[in-house]
């Protein structure tokens, strides 16, 4: 899924454009976050067939808001990259993803950015609409294939998928870009 340098800055330029309106309004600035969890088998099926599939590694779950920008990627996928959770010959939590020989999958999940504040039925306002999602989506892909040094499998950017994982652990983190704990 890489994408020649010029079409990501063309792209990424529309998105920064598409920011100031949504900047202009109502919209607070809230984050792109994920939910990883490290895995000892992965895979993404799309209308019963395998779209990706990874053994030991990360299944990641990817939100996206309209004000995310590329530095909320970069960000991202330097934590990710870095993050030692993965067991060292003492069996303490100590290794990161590139040095535990690990894959990744990252999956879009817009639920990710669900308000629940009023009601039961969750409302998905604070999801980027696709024209902002799609560019930063393939931008993280990108980035995060790059630094690992392999590429990412994915799922489809808005279709329906099914996602197994077995959770090993488990260990599951969630991060965000607004609340860098």
């Amino acid at each position: 899924m890489q994408l020649p340098e010029w079409h990501l800055q063309h792209a990424m330029a529309k998105v920064m454009a598409q920011q100031k309106t949504f900047r202009g309004t109502n919209c607070a600035l809230h984050n792109m976050r994920i939910v990883l969890q490290r895995v000892s088998h992965a895979s993404v099926s799309i209308d019963s067939t395998l779209k990706s599939e990874i053994g030991l590694g990360y299944l990641i779950l990817l939100g996206i808001e309209a004000t995310d920008t590329l530095d909320d990627v970069d960000w991202l996928v330097k934590k990710i990259i870095g993050l030692r959770v993965f067991d060292d010959a003492n069996g303490i939590m100590n290794v990161n993803i590139t040095d535990a020989g690990g894959n990744i999958i990252v999956v879009s999940q817009f639920t990710l950015m669900a308000s629940y504040k009023k009601g039961n039925r969750p409302r998905w306002l604070r999801a980027a609409p696709h024209s902002i999602a799609v560019p930063l989506y393939k931008a993280f892909i990108e980035r995060l294939s790059h630094e690992l040094g392999k590429n990412v499998g994915t799922g489809e950017f808005g279709a329906n998928m099914k996602v197994e994982l077995l959770n090993d652990g488990p260990v599951t983190i969630c991060m965000d870009t607004k609340n860098k704990e």
